[in-house]
């Protein structure tokens, strides 16, 4: 029974971001807006995509689930993050930070995955148009989009396992604003190394895996356009990968720098930062970057808005 008390603690605390009230209201508000923008911005990319017949088409098929990952994503983390903001009290259950790390991981490395096959899906339709609508069939999307889910779904599953067998007989203090993997293994009181191991092990596959297939789709796409003798064909070729490759620079990039490295070399404040960009700020963009760079996508919103004024006259 001794073992038992010092395995669970009956809830965490968060340190949070700052200690100043006037701070914490400035972030609310920041939060808070950046939270309403990520909400109508994914959810209007997912209404536009479905309600638009010539976006049923698997670019637009993948961009949707993309918009229901970062409004999931964000969901998961902001709301307890803006409450936090103006308690001062910042608690939460043991079994509720278990579940938010858990929905955490699975999202994030849904995403990875996801990324990666709208990746390829941009090297079949730049490097092999003709062959495009047979490869990329119905039933191949929705095969990308259920492995991307297993896969998260396998990740989050291993990483909660072995992050449950830790024990926690000391502080009980997170110190970061939600439930991520780093800071609670600082928290325990036995050795983490074989719980590192894993959680590195399993987010570095899953970085690496989707990193790999991005690069060599995009090595690929690179010198096909290269060959494009007309200077618009290969504008026109850039342009429908350049909102993809942002969004993949921005969202890897933040990931590796918090993820693929000992929680030795934990460092509060930058972790802090990579993690607010990550978790509350990447959900927003996406949904600007893809829209206000797609011509197709503003057309869409055009079509709908000119159908519904005629229907209210």
């Amino acid at each position: 029974m001794g073992r038992r008390n010092t395995t669970q603690v009956p809830y965490f605390i968060f340190l949070g971001l700052t200690d100043s009230p006037e701070v914490q209201l400035v972030l609310f508000l920041l939060f808070l807006l950046i939270y309403l923008i990520t909400v109508l911005g994914n959810v209007g990319m997912v209404l536009v995509i479905r309600l638009d017949v010539q976006l049923h088409t698997p670019m637009y098929f993948f961009l949707s689930h993309l918009s229901f990952l970062d409004l999931t994503y964000s969901t998961v983390i902001t709301p307890k993050t803006l409450h936090n903001l103006l308690t001062s009290t910042k608690y939460i259950s043991y079994m509720s930070c278990f579940t938010q790390m858990y929905i955490f991981v699975l999202l994030g490395a849904s995403e990875c995955i996801l990324l990666s096959s709208m990746a390829y899906d941009r090297y079949v339709a730049i490097c092999n148009p003709l062959h495009y609508p047979v490869v990329m069939s119905k039933r191949l999307c929705c095969s990308f989009i259920l492995g991307s889910y297993f896969v998260g779904f396998m990740d989050s599953t291993v990483n909660v396992l072995y992050m449950s067998r830790l024990h926690f007989c000391g502080s009980n203090v997170i110190r970061h604003f939600f439930c991520d993997p780093s800071p609670i293994l600082a928290l325990s009181c036995t050795n983490t190394h074989e719980v590192e191991m894993m959680l590195f092990i399993g987010a570095g596959s899953t970085l690496l895996v989707s990193l790999i297939t991005i690069s060599v789709s995009y090595v690929s796409i690179l010198s096909t356009i290269l060959k494009i003798t007309s200077n618009a064909g290969k504008r026109k070729a850039f342009s429908t990968c350049a909102s993809h490759l942002l969004g993949v620079t921005t969202f890897h990039g933040t990931l590796m720098f918090a993820y693929l490295k000992p929680s030795k070399s934990y460092s509060l404040g930058k972790d802090k930062v990579a993690s607010v960009f990550y978790a509350i700020v990447i959900p927003m963009l996406n949904p600007l970057i893809y829209s206000l760079r797609n011509k197709e996508v503003k057309n869409a919103l055009i079509r709908i808005m000119q159908k519904d004024s005629r229907k209210i006259k």
